[in-house]
């Protein structure tokens, strides 16, 4: 089986982790990664992993124009970097190069721009790209429909020095259609990686659907989870919650 070209954009310390997975993954092949600073004496992102193979050379943002695409190709593009990241897609788009953006939060302006490459290639952008979260979304959409009229709340904890509110909370209320000042509930404490947790409130009953990170390597099996999809998708946009209710459709219990 032909392995699929992967471009990486970000190696900070969630990037470092999605690289690893790809690279221990025979279906992928890790060809570049883009960071913000220079290499440390290092060329492979391998390398810095610990890997005594090359894979993954390593690009400076300052480094990057449009030859990258043309000299270095790849399949896809997956991005754990910022919002920034998007103003080199265009060249991408142009060398039918697909792209998986998991940036929580855009600007306005850089968001048209990611959701405007959909016209010349298969783009995907989830601000949470780990499979067990996108399941929680649709399983908390389906509980809602079944029970409208429950009292929802969300509860996100994470590492004591996290000082924003969860962007996966406020996706998981707005996905729910709730005001998120009034649903989300923050706790800070230790150094948890991620605890979501959607509460339905009924008479004489209560539903909890919950997800734990562990790792943040979740990000990265989130992430080729998204590239085995979109490797064989028309261009167009797609999410990580679009294919998670898709696949729910498909895979009902008959009784």
């Amino acid at each position: 089986m032909k392995r699929i070209k992967i471009g990486m954009f970000g190696f900070g310390r969630t990037g470092r982790l999605v690289a690893a997975e790809f690279i221990k993954d025979d279906k992928f092949h890790l060809e570049w990664v883009v960071r913000k600073h220079g290499s440390d004496n290092h060329k492979y992102a391998s390398r810095l992993l610990g890997y005594e193979h090359d894979y993954g050379m390593i690009f400076s943002i300052e480094e990057i124009n449009d030859s990258l695409f043309k000299e270095n190709p790849v399949d896809i593009i997956v991005d754990f970097s910022d919002s920034s990241g998007v103003q080199y897609y265009k060249d991408a788009a142009e060398a039918g190069i697909k792209i998986i953006s998991a940036i929580s939060r855009y600007e306005p302006e850089d968001q048209a721009l990611l959701y405007s490459l959909a016209d010349k290639v298969a783009v995907l952008h989830s601000p949470n790209i780990t499979l067990g979260i996108n399941i929680l979304l649709v399983a908390s959409q389906i509980i809602q429909k079944i029970a409208p009229h429950a009292d929802i709340e969300i509860v996100e904890e994470h590492f004591k020095g996290k000082k924003e509110v969860s962007g996966t909370a406020m996706k998981i209320a707005n996905f729910l259609g709730l005001d998120e000042k009034e649903h989300i509930n923050s706790i800070r404490v230790g150094g948890i990686v991620g605890h979501h947790e959607v509460i339905f409130g009924m008479p004489h009953q209560t539903i909890r659907l919950t997800h734990d990170s562990i790792s943040r390597a979740a990000f990265g099996q989130g992430a080729i989870f998204a590239a085995m999809f979109l490797k064989d998708q028309p261009k167009g946009i797609y999410s990580m919650e679009n294919i998670v209710s898709e696949m729910f459709s498909k895979h009902r219990p008959v009784y």
